[in-house]
C-alpha cells in the first residue's frame, strides 16, 4: 500500500513538474518572439508586454521590459487578488514570473535582439526580413507559445485580469474587453518616434496571427465534428464505423417530408483527425449516402474531452 502511495506521488510530482516546466518553455517562446521579431521593429501587439514594450522604447531602453511587465502586472494582480479572490493570484503569479524573468535573460543579458541578420530589418540591412514577414512570424511564435502555456492550465498575466473583473460586475464579454485593451496598446504605439499608421497595421496584424495561432494549438487538435449520415445501407455503415473506427453510433429515427417514408439516420461524432477516414468510409460502403458535417464547440464524456471543476 506504502509503495503504491509513493508511486502515485511520484507520478504526481513528475505530472507537476512536466507541466511548470511546459509552462516555461512556451513563455520563452512568447519572449523570444517579442524580443527578436517585434520590439526592435517597434511593432507593438498589444497587453502589457505591448505597453511594456512602448514604455522600453519611449525612455529610450532604459526601462527593462522584463521591469516594467512585472511591475505592471503586480499592480493588476492586486485588483485581480481584491475583486477576484486569492486562487485568482495563486494561478498567475508563476506565469508572469516567469515572463520577466525570461525577458531580462533574453534582452538584457544575452541581448538577443542585437543579433543583426534577425533584426535590422527592410532598408537597414540589404536582404534582411520586410517588417510584415516579421509581424506574421513573431504572431505565430508568440501564440505557439501562449497556446502551449494555455493548454498547461498557465497564464502570462495582463489585460485579462482587466476583463475578469469587468465581466463579474458588468455584462461585458470578456473577449471584447480584451480585444478594446489590446486595441488601445497597439495604436499607443504611435507615440514611438519615427512610428505611424503602418506600425500600428503591422500590430494588428501580430494580434490576428497570435490569436488564430492560439486557437488552433489550444482547440485544433482536439476539434471535433458531428456528421450525420443518411444512407439505405445503416447497419452495414454502423458495423463498420463501431469495429474499424472504434467510435460510438446513434441511429435517430427520420421522416422524409417530401417522400412521407420513415428514414434511419446515423449520428457519428469524431475528432478532426478522423473525419475523413469516416467520410471515405462511408463513400466505400455506400457511394450515394448523403452526410452533413457540423464543426461543434465541444463534445465531453468518454473518449473526448473531461469536464473541468
Amino acid at each position: 500500500m506504502t509503495d503504491s502511495k509513493n508511486l502515485n506521488f511520484r507520478l504526481t510530482l513528475w505530472q507537476t513538474i512536466r507541466i511548470y516546466l511546459a509552462i516555461a518553455f512556451g513563455i520563452s517562446l512568447y519572449v523570444i518572439a517579442w524580443t527578436i521579431f517585434l520590439i526592435p521593429n517597434h511593432i507593438v501587439g498589444g497587453g502589457v508586454v505591448g505597453l511594456s514594450s512602448v514604455i522600453y522604447i519611449i525612455t529610450g531602453y532604459t526601462i527593462p521590459v522584463g521591469v516594467s511587465n512585472l511591475t505592471i502586472n503586480a499592480i493588476l494582480l492586486c485588483f485581480g487578488v481584491y475583486y477576484l479572490g486569492k486562487k485568482f493570484a495563486i494561478s498567475n503569479i508563476y506565469g508572469i514570473l516567469i515572463t520577466s524573468f525570461w525577458f531580462m535573460v533574453f534582452q538584457e543579458w544575452l541581448a538577443i535582439q542585437d543579433i543583426p541578420e534577425l533584426i535590422k530589418l527592410g532598408n537597414a540591412v540589404k536582404g534582411g526580413l520586410d517588417p510584415a514577414v516579421c509581424s506574421l512570424i513573431g504572431g505565430v511564435m508568440s501564440g505557439i507559445g501562449i497556446g502551449i502555456v494555455l493548454s498547461n492550465g498557465g497564464c502570462s498575466g495582463g489585460s485579462d485580469v482587466i476583463a475578469l473583473i469587468l465581466n463579474k460586475y458588468h455584462n461585458v464579454s470578456l473577449g471584447s474587453v480584451i480585444m478594446v485593451a489590446d486595441a488601445l496598446v497597439i495604436c499607443s504605439s504611435i507615440i514611438i518616434p519615427g512610428n505611424d499608421l503602418t506600425e500600428i497595421v503591422y500590430g494588428f496584424l501580430v494580434l490576428a496571427a497570435y490569436t488564430f495561432t492560439i486557437d488552433y494549438v489550444v482547440d485544433g487538435r482536439k476539434q471535433t465534428y458531428k456528421i450525420l449520415i443518411f444512407s439505405k445501407k445503416n447497419e452495414e455503415l454502423a458495423d463498420m464505423i463501431g469495429n474499424q473506427m472504434h467510435r460510438g453510433v446513434t441511429l435517430l429515427n427520420g421522416t422524409g417530408w417530401y417522400s412521407k417514408q420513415d428514414v434511419k439516420i446515423l449520428m457519428v461524432v469524431v475528432h478532426r483527425t478522423d473525419k475523413i477516414k469516416l467520410m471515405h468510409f462511408v463513400k466505400s460502403v455506400d457511394s450515394e449516402a448523403f452526410m452533413t458535417v457540423e464543426k461543434t464547440e465541444g463534445v465531453f464524456g468518454k473518449n473526448f474531452d473531461a469536464i473541468k471543476k
